[in-house]
């Protein structure tokens, strides 16, 4: 296994980019006017449904859903929850988000970047969304004019690895605004997985390392890391070694893996997300319509809830957790719910119970992505 980087090291300010799930592991909740908001991309119905989270609840925002000009293949919301960027094959969306979460097009609705999308995620900083690019050799790169909305394409970086097939299924960057050892990971299908450094100041990206793949059956789907960047969470389908696969993250990004890593999932896990104390952790299986649950012990360490796995939707894709952290909201691609959404137990910890579940168009909507107001 041979891995070739390069970076495009120019910085060219413009509209157009060089050649799925935004998952919220640390923070405070906010008082923004967007309030507790969560923005799910149907692909079948080409629209983003917008939902307010009350206590239990799900309330459709004015507006929902929004039409889209091409299938949704991601979301993202900016920190200060002032934008939401919504990716497609050819074309990013964007929008502002106003009071109670209602959105408005950016640029006429037209597009506010060219890039093929597999996953994209925002910088904790607010200044960069990174695009995982769907030709599985680049990652986009724009800086965010916060005040507008507006992006500018900038360096971004590319590689290549030989002897696996490459399928792009999610970027995810660390929280630790300020450090020097700030790092971008990527999931990569059978192609394993490549670790990045990321400069905030400058948007340089700097390879580091990859963890090769186990075999060409196995796939890692999604990435979560620990409120306190100390973990690395890989949602790792077939095989042996199936199932959630834990890291350490060392000084300059090394990955070592944890005792018992990995820790057995239900069938294809496709979604990973922490609770923002770093306690527990939570993984949608895509195959068997379940979600599994962990709690997180010294060293980062896994061992399953009580009552997991938990029911969810057919084809459970993406997970994320709402702005008070009181919930865990799951889309599932096949409907069945589309949406649900889950509370913790007051007596179990980290167990969860079904709060409410709700349809994002006409189901099943294919909703393949989730994102939530901070």
């Amino acid at each position: 296994m041979r891995i070739a980087s390069c970076l495009c090291l120019p910085m060219v300010w413009g509209l157009v980019g060089c050649g799925p799930f935004f998952i919220r592991t640390s923070g405070t909740s906010s008082t923004s006017a967007s309030g507790d908001v969560v923005y799910v991309a149907n692909a079948t119905l080409e629209t983003i449904a917008a939902f307010t989270v009350g206590s239990g609840t799900l309330t459709a925002v004015s507006g929902s859903p929004y039409s889209l000009g091409g299938v949704p293949t991601a979301v993202a919301v900016t920190p200060s929850d002032t934008f939401l960027y919504v990716g497609t094959a050819s074309v990013i969306y964007g929008y502002s988000i106003g009071t109670g979460g209602v959105l408005t097009a950016l640029n006429n609705g037209s597009g506010v970047a060219i890039a093929d999308v597999a996953s994209m995620v925002v910088s904790p900083d607010g200044g960069w969304l990174l695009v995982l690019d769907g030709n599985g050799l680049t990652i986009d790169e724009f800086q965010i004019n916060t005040t507008t909305g507006a992006l500018s394409t900038g360096a971004g970086a590319s590689f290549s690895i030989t002897g696996a097939t490459v399928v792009p299924h999610q970027i995810a960057i660390s929280s630790s605004i300020g450090s020097d050892e700030n790092y971008v990971f990527l999931a990569l299908g059978t192609g394993g997985d490549l670790v990045y450094q990321f400069n905030y100041s400058t948007g340089l990206l700097s390879s580091l390392q990859m963890l090769s793949p186990i075999s060409t059956t196995t796939t890692d789907n999604a990435l979560a890391l620990s409120p306190n960047n100390e973990y690395l969470y890989i949602a790792r389908n077939s095989g042996t070694t199936g199932g959630v696969a834990a890291y350490s993250i060392g000084s300059s990004g090394a990955l070592t893996p944890l005792s018992g890593s990995p820790f057995a999932a239900g069938t294809q896990p496709y979604s990973v997300a922490v609770n923002k104390a770093g306690t527990e952790l939570y993984v949608a299986n895509r195959t068997s319509g379940t979600i599994s649950g962990y709690s997180i012990g010294s060293g980062g360490t896994l061992t399953a809830i009580s009552g997991s796995p938990f029911t969810s939707g057919s084809s459970v894709t993406a997970l994320t957790l709402d702005q008070s952290g009181n919930y865990v909201l799951a889309a599932a691609a096949g409907g069945s719910p589309d949406l649900t959404v889950y509370s913790f137990d007051s007596v179990t910890a980290g167990k969860l119970d079904l709060s409410a579940t709700t349809a994002t168009g006409t189901d099943p909507a294919g909703a393949v992505a989730i994102a939530a107001t901070h």
